[in-house]
């Protein structure tokens, strides 16, 4: 089974929407956050490379991969080392951002 580590930024910054959500739309659309991360993780472990590649991110060094959360306004985006067997997620995008901001997040 894979194991899924969240980078620390990313983890803040899912944290914070989960917050957001829980002040601006009440306490179950933050349990639907945390929910639908839970479901994406199940998957992950044990078919990372099942969503599909980010077209944003082609270019980098790393085949990034995303998937789409609460109803596709954000986008969980991960990469899969097969050699160390470890999915990291990097960054949690909203979708209305401006791409090219959202892609200088990744290094």
């Amino acid at each position: 089974m894979v194991v899924v580590k969240w980078k620390a930024s990313a983890y803040r910054l899912f944290n914070e929407h989960v917050e957001t959500a829980r002040i601006e739309y009440g306490q179950k659309t933050a349990e639907r956050w945390i929910s639908e991360a839970a479901e994406i993780f199940a998957r992950l472990q044990r078919f990372p490379e099942s969503y599909t590649p980010e077209p944003l991110l082609k270019d980098k060094k790393r085949k990034y991969r995303s998937c789409r959360m609460m109803g596709g306004r954000f986008r969980m985006v991960y990469y899969y080392n097969p050699s160390t067997n470890i999915a990291r997620i990097v960054d949690i995008w909203d979708t209305r951002m401006n791409p090219e901001t959202l892609m200088k997040r990744i290094k």
